[in-house]
Parts: C-alpha cells; structure tokens; sequence
C-alpha cells in the first residue's frame, strides 16, 4: 500500500525533527537532500513525459507483456512519491527544496524511453550510493538508503526487460556529485532563478564513441584542454577504488582504452591526470556511461556480446545483439540498449547550478 499524502508528510515532518541539519567542509545535509530531489524531480518528470506520449497499447505493439505497463506506472509513482518525501523533509527542516526544472529527454519510441530509464535508474542507484559518505545526520542516512533500495529494484526491473542482467556484478559502483552533474546536465534545458546553487560543477564530457570486443573509444568534449594529453589514464570507477587503464591518444581529443576485467553491467570511465587517485581534483573528462554485458542467468535472458552505451554527451553508439525473450514480461527480440542515435545532433543543455 502507497503512503498516502498525511502518512507522508508526517514521516517527512518527522524526520525532520529528528535530524537537525548539520554541516561538513561547506555541504550542509540540506545541500545532499536538495542534489537528491533533483535527480528524482529529473526522473519523476522522465516518467511522466513517457507515460504521456506512449500509451499501455503502444508498450503492447513494442513487445512488452501484461503487466510491464502496470508495474511501469508503479515505478513512476515512486519517483513521484520521493520527490514529495524529500520537498517536504527539506521543508520541515527550515530548508528552501529546489523546485522542478524543464527536462528534454531525446527518447523517441518505446523502446529507447526504456533504454534511457534504465540509464537513469541505474545513475540514481551510483548517485544515492555516492553521496551517503557525505551525509552527516544517521537520520538522514537511512532516509537515503531506502530510496536508494527502491532505485536499485527499479534498475534490476529494467534492465532485465532489455534482456540485461538485473545484477551484473556483486557491488555497485558510487559516483561523486560533480561526476553525477555532468551526466545529468544535458537532461536539463532550464530551470527556475529561485533554485539555490548547489556545490557541484560539470567536469567536460566524455563520449564513448565505439566499441569492439574490450576494446572502447572514448572523446572528450568541450572545456577538455586537447593541448595536454601528457600523464592521463581511464580511471573505471569500482566501490573499491578505480580500476585503470592506458589511454593511447588519437588526437582532437579521441582516446582508446581496454575495459579492465572485473567491470561489468552499467560502469563509469573518467580521464584523470596521473593514476594516483581518481578524485574531483584530478580528474579531465567524464563521466561516459559504458554497459560492458554479461550473459544472464535463467532468470533474465541475456545478451551474448558486449554492448556498450555513454549518456553524458550529444550523442551515443551501440553495438550488441538481440537474444531469446528475457522473462520480467520483456520484449521478444529487443535489442539491449537500443539508443542508437537517439541522442544525435542532441545539444547539452543549459547547468542547472552553475
């Protein structure tokens, strides 16, 4: 049974009172909950746009079984439900919640909204698991992670209907704030003057350009100094620190890279200056998105070459083949991630906090 809206404000009213806001290094608990209802604002506004344009019968034609509409409907009203959770948590706390934004999501059928909600679901899981450490208030911490759980079905869910592994590995990995904006921004075309500026920047993007076998063709975009390539490594983001790898430069910007082994399902590659750390301090360009697939179990379906996929540029590349029907009601016959140029030609969009 969902919370109804008195349950709701009451539990948000609630944990308010419990959990004064505090702050760390100028991050305020306040600034962590206003970066968390941005992105859900950015998926609860994803799902009301594509459940607008694309009806239950146009999920139908697209190979997507009873109950698949229904249970879709339901994630929407998740996201929907922690954007008034958090809205009111901030406002029960004295702190002003950052208003929703005008989005452009370059979806343009059924099947590329899945794909591009299953990028995002899998951004919010990495977002929500990135910032605990910075949440200062046990409180605000375990608000958090319950969202973060639901995120994490949400990702499984989708992903196995796009004939991916619901889990392709045993931990997921974190992304920072600042590597969490710059996949976001291109998403978001404008937003209101009164939304307070949050600590966060965009580093330039990254874009996966092709990939063959383990072999990934990165390019950096816009702001990424070209004049000095000297000393930079990919840095593949991992819970237990980056996995790196050489860069061979091809100028103008383009590199390739060999995806490490122990990275799998939805990961993240960064440039950074040296292969010491891969922090805000050093790190070039990125995040680009890279589904590096497995072959699923019984339960999923599967693919049986690698994919790969970036969302934090204008544009992105597929590779892949279609399998048997997964089974979570999946489409017969879809391609995983089959975006292929959906984001062409898509210009980034204004900064939401810059």
């Amino acid at each position: 049974m969902k919370l109804s809206s008195v349950s709701l404000f009451s539990a948000a009213v609630g944990l308010a009172s419990a959990s004064p806001v505090h702050k760390r290094a100028g991050v305020t608990d306040a600034d962590i909950l206003n970066y968390a209802l941005t992105l859900e604002h950015l998926e609860a506004a994803f799902y009301e746009e594509g459940l607008k344009n694309y009806t239950h019968d146009d999920f139908t034609k697209a190979g997507m079984k009873d109950p698949f509409y229904s249970n879709l409907k339901m994630v929407a009203m998740d996201e929907q439900t922690h954007v008034q959770f958090l809205t009111q948590a901030l406002t029960a706390a004295g702190a002003q919640p950052v208003a929703k934004c005008n989005y452009s999501f370059p979806a343009t059928d059924v099947k590329s909204f899945l794909a591009l909600g299953s990028v995002l679901e899998g951004v919010g899981v990495s977002a929500y698991l990135g910032a605990a450490a910075s949440i200062m208030n046990d409180t605000y911490l375990t608000a958090a992670g319950s969202i973060l759980t639901v995120e994490a079905r949400h990702s499984a869910y989708l992903r196995a209907a796009l004939g991916e592994a619901p889990s392709p590995q045993a931990f997921d990995d974190p992304l920072g704030l600042n590597e969490v904006y710059t996949v976001a921004s291109p998403f978001i075309a404008s937003c209101p003057s009164s939304n307070q500026k949050l600590p966060v920047k965009a580093f330039p993007s990254l874009t996966m350009s092709s990939m063959t076998g383990s072999k990934v063709d990165l390019m950096a975009g816009p702001g990424f100094n070209m004049d000095n390539t000297t000393g930079l490594y990919a840095a593949f983001i991992t819970v237990t620190g980056p996995i790196w790898a050489q860069l061979t430069p091809k100028g103008d910007g383009k590199f390739s890279a060999t995806i490490p082994e122990g990275v799998s399902g939805q990961s993240y590659v960064v440039l950074t200056k040296g292969n010491s750390q891969a922090t805000d301090d050093n790190i070039v360009a990125g995040p680009a998105i890279v589904e590096v697939a497995t072959s699923t179990s019984s339960m999923g379906g599967g693919m049986n070459s690698t994919t790969s996929m970036t969302s934090s540029s204008p544009s992105m590349s597929m590779s892949g083949s279609a399998t048997p029907t997964p089974t979570y009601n999946a489409a017969p016959g879809m391609a995983p991630r089959s975006l292929v140029g959906v984001l062409a030609g898509f210009v980034g969009a204004m900064g939401l906090f810059l």
